[in-house]
């Protein structure tokens, strides 16, 4: 039998999906200039609130953006046999995309507006196999270090129960703008 707080936190956890979902736009991108003219709280709230369209990945990978405040950044997905590999587990590609979009999303809340990033580097751990069972994950992004010219960002992906599946950790060049 499942504990009470196990079954709260699913609970919790699938309301702020739903929640989400019911909010955002349909997939779609932005130009280098239309990002660079909102700041970081524009554009993320824009996305959450429906008013900027949500980023394809998500629709292709089938995770979205559930909290995001300075320096943090979770997403929420669950993968399933879409994401398998021909072992009849979930895709370590999978896990990947989902740590380096939490960590460049929270490298990406503290830039100035005008700023972007890109990864220069991406390690990631791999400590259990995710699967259909594994139920929803998250993947939280923090930053580590934000300086000049690049930052550093650490992840983790964990279920309801606390359980950790892979962390990852980057190195992104901070872009200024042009012109």
């Amino acid at each position: 039998m499942q504990s009470p707080n196990r079954e709260a936190t699913l609970a919790q956890w699938i309301a702020q999906e739903d929640a989400m979902r019911a909010r955002l736009a349909g997939p779609g991108s932005l130009s280098m200039a239309e990002v660079s003219a909102l700041s970081p709280s524009e554009f993320f709230d824009g996305i959450g609130n429906g008013e900027l369209p949500s980023p394809p990945i998500g629709t292709l990978m089938d995770f979205i953006p559930i909290e995001w405040s300075a320096g943090l950044f979770v997403f929420q997905g669950t993968p399933d046999s879409r994401h398998y590999n021909p072992l009849g587990s979930v895709h370590g590609g999978y896990a990947a995309t989902l740590l380096d979009s939490c960590m460049g999303c929270a490298i990406h809340t503290q830039l100035k507006k005008g700023q972007g990033y890109t990864t220069l580097d991406l390690r990631i751990s791999y400590v259990r196999a995710l699967t259909g069972a594994s139920g929803p994950v998250r993947a939280e992004g923090k930053i580590v270090h934000l300086g000049r010219s690049t930052a550093l960002a650490e992840g983790r992906i964990y279920d309801v129960d606390g359980r950790l599946y892979a962390t990852g950790s980057t190195t992104c060049m901070i872009l200024e703008a042009r012109g």
